[in-house]
């Protein structure tokens, strides 16, 4: 599929040292852009921890010999193009622009493509949104393996021409779609059911009513523990105000 924009979209993924975005660091960037694909791995400042080493199946070995990210090819036309007004593509985005950031690129323009699918699934009969669930959930033929970020792109840019496709429908034209997007990526976006624990498959609306307590309680560990959690912070505040 073809979109003629104003803006570039450019779909990328990364694999990093760990999931801290105050400390840790990018070690693979993966992106593809109207130009085609591009993936490179980097020697970060700091060892890929042995979690992330078993998720992503990149290991310190694999990277002592690559150059930094700073100074790279990678981070020069990433800066360009986002200067330029490419919008970065991506699934959580939040995490992987930070990282970017962590890095001196800035990312003004963003579209996530997990906020969208929770946005277009008004009905809530999707279980779950992660990324790989969505391939198989969506029925989505495509070539990559989880967890590596060039197949993570293919299913990412998959994922999102379903998505594009749907929303199509009711648009005026491509770049209306887009920039409608990049307003719900911008926001952070309420869980309309529970997907885990006690309340698992229960909708929010119910469990207010019936175990307010257990929201008030949640929001106080998602506050002390997970303060970059927004998405359910916005959630637990918005049932809880009402």
């Amino acid at each position: 599929m073809r979109y003629y924009l104003h803006m570039e979209l450019i779909f990328l993924d990364t694999e990093t040292t760990g999931n801290d975005v105050e400390k840790d660091r990018l070690c693979q960037v993966c992106y593809e852009t109207a130009a085609g694909m591009k993936n490179a791995y980097f020697k970060p400042p700091l060892p890929i921890s042995v979690k992330a080493m078993s998720i992503t199946h990149v290991t310190n070995r694999m990277v002592a010999d690559k150059e930094a990210f700073e100074g790279s090819e990678t981070k020069r036309e990433l800066d360009a193009l986002f200067a330029a007004g490419g919008v970065l593509v991506a699934h959580n985005v939040k995490f992987d622009a930070a990282m970017l950031e962590a890095e001196g690129l800035k990312t003004p323009n963003r579209i996530c493509t997990l906020r969208v699918a929770r946005f277009l699934d008004a009905g809530n009969v999707i279980p779950e949104y992660n990324l790989q669930y969505l391939r198989y959930y969506l029925d989505i033929d495509v070539e990559g393996h989880a967890h590596d970020a060039e197949g993570d792109v293919r299913v990412l840019h998959a994922v999102f021409d379903r998505l594009f496709s749907k929303m199509r429908k009711d648009a005026a034209s491509d770049d209306e779609v887009i920039q409608k997007m990049i307003e719900i990526s911008s926001k952070p976006s309420i869980y309309r059911q529970f997907d885990f624990g006690k309340h698992k498959g229960r909708k929010m609306e119910e469990v207010v009513k019936i175990d307010r307590g257990y929201l008030e309680w949640l929001l106080g560990q998602k506050l002390a523990n997970e303060a970059d959690d927004e998405d359910w912070i916005y959630t637990l505040r918005h049932y809880l105000d009402k």
